[in-house]
């Protein structure tokens, strides 16, 4: 077989792939919403506790109350379940951000305290969002670790999250020898921190945007000039 001939194999057999994962996903689509969260829910809380590797569909099956087999007829795989849930979760996040966020606030630190806690309110819909997300971030296995970065690559993260934090931000309240890019990079760090050491169930996210606030009064007494106090 020419190597010609095996790239348009190739070529059909992903497209034939692509076809019948669309097809299957019409089908969950095409449920109606609560039991589509159901799954959903199931499927973020197996995922966000036991990692990719770890979680088999049987686990996921049995915490959405439904038979293995319309997991598969739903998805196809586990692998296909596992990224459609990356894109949701990214998109419900960034969806929200772009529709609720108020452009007019000029304050660094209540720009990055109303962005947080509209993550926050969008991650109610979906309790296990956060700990998913988490795992995701961690997740090594070559099965879906490429995967993983092309999405987050595609989902424009980062650029919104930096456009939040300095388009249209008054960085003239920080003191002088401050450099408000280096605070939102600690603010990161200290978020990446907190989700490693967070519980992966029972999460109380209305405490956890209590201790941000916290967090934030902590940065905007110690880095804005005292008139702005």
């Amino acid at each position: 077989m020419t190597g010609s001939v095996s790239r348009v194999i190739l070529f059909l057999t992903e497209s034939v792939n692509t076809i019948l994962e669309v097809s299957r996903l019409e089908n969950f689509l095409s449920l109606p919403v609560e039991k589509q969260n159901t799954i959903i829910d199931a499927a973020l809380l197996c995922f966000g506790t036991n990692g990719y590797k770890k979680t088999s569909v049987s686990d996921i099956a049995a915490a959405a109350g439904i038979s293995k087999a319309l997991v598969f007829h739903y998805f196809g795989t586990k692998k296909a379940l596992y990224l459609y849930l990356v894109d949701l979760c990214t998109h419900i996040i960034m969806n929200e951000l772009d529709e609720k966020f108020d452009n007019t606030v000029t304050d660094f630190f209540a720009r990055i305290n109303l962005a947080a806690n509209i993550e926050i309110s969008a991650m109610k819909k979906h309790p296990a969002i956060l700990s998913f997300l988490d795992s995701v971030y961690f997740e090594n296995d070559d099965e879906v670790k490429a995967n993983i970065k092309a999405i987050l690559a595609n989902s424009e993260s980062e650029s919104l999250r930096s456009k939040i934090a300095f388009e249209g931000t008054d960085t003239s309240k920080f003191k002088d020898d401050i450099d408000p890019k280096l605070v939102m990079k600690i603010l990161t760090l200290l978020t990446d921190g907190y989700l490693c050491k967070m519980p992966k169930t029972g999460l109380d996210l209305d405490a956890l945007c209590e201790e941000f606030d916290e967090y934030i009064n902590l940065f905007k007494r110690n880095f804005y000039k005292e008139k702005y106090l």
